[in-house]
């Protein structure tokens, strides 16, 4: 296949899904990962898409693709993630099968939780030594190690889940649209958290309103897949498409 068709092609596949792997593209176009790869940059250095860790997305006005690590998140919004730590701690209840997923929102989640009788599964390194330290029941995923997110990821994370079932889930989000639904950054760390998403009854989506209208590159999530708990939603239009709990 001559270049220009392969330009093509992974165009017109961006413009129908708005992201896509490497590997997704080797198969898709059967040829090597270097060739992916090599075309990946000269589209990018074209400006006719983004490149990210792991694949490409289209452009659009909305989208960032830069990610803070976590001493720099960690203070951000500090007062309004307590408040939505809190309440959904108190969300949890006696028996539960809990996921909680890494990020400094969920971490604060985990700071706050009471309910010592329900059992917690997590893929963040901190919020597993906050919950043990409680006396809590806690297992984490095994994977890949994300330093800038302290986060288990990657293909063994993925493998870990599709064994549990559980109750709850709660998530970070880096940000949130009613076109691109929940998204983030990186495409392990959004398998990671859509294979958990699938895996829940129910899933709650833990953001501060600086996380709304805002799309990262990968969407783990459909907006009507989860709740949202913020302190204040700001706009109404997000209550059309899924339940909001503003604390």
């Amino acid at each position: 296949m001559l270049t220009e068709e392969r330009f093509q092609k992974i165009l017109g596949v961006l413009n129908e899904k708005k992201a896509v792997t490497v590997s997704e593209l080797v198969n898709l176009l059967n040829t090597s990962e270097s060739t992916i790869r090599r075309d990946l940059n000269a589209l990018s250095n074209l400006g006719k898409l983004n490149k990210v860790h792991g694949g490409a997305v289209g452009i659009d006005k909305n989208l960032t693709t830069e990610e803070k690590d976590v001493k720099t998140k960690h203070d951000l919004n500090r007062e309004d993630k307590t408040s939505i730590a809190k309440f959904s701690a108190s969300l949890i209840e006696k028996g539960d099968f809990v996921y909680i997923d890494a990020g400094t929102t969920t971490e604060i989640l985990a700071e706050c939780i009471e309910e010592k009788e329900a059992t917690y599964v997590t893929n963040g390194i901190v919020h597993a030594k906050k919950l043990i330290e409680k006396g809590c029941t806690v297992y984490i995923l095994g994977g890949e190690l994300k330093l800038s997110t302290e986060a288990i990821i990657g293909v063994e994370a993925i493998k870990s889940l599709k064994k549990y079932n559980f109750t709850k889930a709660f998530f970070g989000s880096n940000g949130v649209s009613i076109e691109s639904g929940f998204t983030t950054p990186d495409v392990k760390e959004g398998l990671v958290k859509e294979e958990a998403i699938n895996r829940s009854k129910v899933s709650y989506v833990l953001v501060d309103n600086s996380k709304f209208n805002k799309i990262f590159p990968i969407t783990f999530a459909e907006i009507n897949r989860a709740k949202i708990i913020t302190k204040e939603i700001g706009e109404n239009k997000f209550k059309d498409y899924t339940e909001i709990l503003e604390v």
